[in-house]
């Protein structure tokens, strides 16, 4: 059967590219789904401020009639300039095991891409660091985190046969907190709380929350500026995500940090809503935003989401101090694992702070690149 592939212009077919990961993914009990709602609106200039920085096009491929596949190519101007590198990105790539329509649409994208100037294409990425990034290609046999993805084992295997190669990966961990890491966390964030003066400022409702929210874009722009992919929030940028995932967070499980009177750094984590996603099945109403109000409270995990410390007084040991305080939450509320949410494999100073807990490593994703 000949594939034939159809760009995303109307709602209607925004509709078909949104769906079409709950038909890979019906019944696998590891992909937790996006809010469809929130998915839309991403794809679509109007409602999508990164359209003043990108290009993008997002096409789907049917095969005997049925939507057996999806792409996004995405151009990040911005990011482009910063790097001085005309290079696309490939975005929410899904089909169905065949390597057929992977090769389509992949082609489609590159195609594109050539025709726009780029030198070459990589990801998956999307249009900021807070877009879905990465191809999970190892961890297979567990839950996704809201703040990761997850993918079938072929995904990955067929696009290294398409040429594709490694370009970085982020590991992610399971971590356990213990008597013995969170008595060595506290003593280290008193000792660097009274040699610095830092004072911590804790969140019980949105209300209190809300106020803060461009300080944390704020510093998340001077923490993250230099790390690959990323590209500045510009105030637009702020209030999409912050509509995005606002009405998600727990607000006791955001802390900030404060010296001299200047908020320097913040830590977000968040009890784990992977099942409540996959209970709410992409909708928010009617049910789902019960399943997420239930587990906001907490179980037994919590994800951490962001942590960012400005550049300048990263020196001073702030994020210890946040770290400390993002557990004495945890254990206060009966939760005792943390899911890390993706650091680059080269972050060692990062990763050596997961050795002082009993941990796993239990999940790799990649962002491969291909040059024309």
């Amino acid at each position: 059967m000949s594939i034939e592939i159809k760009e995303v212009k109307t709602k209607s077919d925004a509709k078909a590219f949104v769906n079409l990961p709950f038909e890979i993914y019906k019944g696998n009990k590891f992909w937790v789904p996006p809010l469809k709602a929130g998915e839309i609106k991403s794809i679509f200039p109007e409602t999508n401020p990164a359209f003043n920085f990108c290009k993008a096009k997002f096409w789907l491929a049917f095969k005997d009639g049925k939507c057996v596949g999806r792409i996004g190519c995405i151009i990040n101007e911005a990011y482009n300039k910063k790097t001085e590198e005309k290079m696309a990105r490939f975005s929410r790539l899904d089909f169905f095991d065949d390597a057929e329509v992977v090769a389509k649409l992949i082609s489609t994208a590159e195609v594109w891409a050539k025709e726009q100037g780029m030198i070459g294409i990589h990801g998956p990425l999307g249009f900021a660091n807070l877009d879905t990034q990465g191809m999970l290609v190892e961890g297979f046999d567990h839950l996704q985190s809201i703040g990761s993805v997850y993918h079938h084992p072929y995904y990955h295997q067929y696009l290294e046969k398409l040429g594709y190669i490694k370009e970085n990966d982020w590991v992610e961990f399971r971590l356990t907190v213990g008597q013995v890491p969170f008595e060595k966390a506290n003593r280290g964030a008193a000792l660097i709380q009274k040699r610095y003066g830092i004072e911590v400022l804790y969140f019980k409702t949105m209300a209190e929350l809300l106020p803060h929210s461009d300080t944390i874009f704020k510093i998340l722009n001077d923490a993250f500026s230099e790390l690959p992919y990323v590209t500045e929030f510009t105030p637009k940028m702020m209030a999409f995500y912050k509509e995005k995932y606002i009405k998600l967070l727990n607000p006791e499980f955001v802390k900030m940090v404060k010296m001299k009177g200047e908020l320097i750094g913040f830590i977000v984590g968040l009890p784990s809503l992977s099942e409540a996603m996959q209970k709410a099945n992409g909708k928010l109403f009617p049910f789902g935003f019960w399943h997420i109000l239930k587990a906001r409270k907490g179980k037994d995990v919590m994800d951490q989401m962001l942590t960012g410390v400005k550049k300048e007084v990263m020196s001073t040991g702030a994020g210890v101090i946040l770290m400390a305080e993002i557990q004495k939450e945890m254990l206060s509320k009966g939760l005792k694992y943390i899911e890390t949410t993706g650091i680059f494999e080269t972050n060692q100073n990062a990763i050596a702070n997961w050795k002082n807990y009993e941990h796993i490593q239990h999940k790799r994703k990649r962002c491969y690149r291909k040059m024309f």
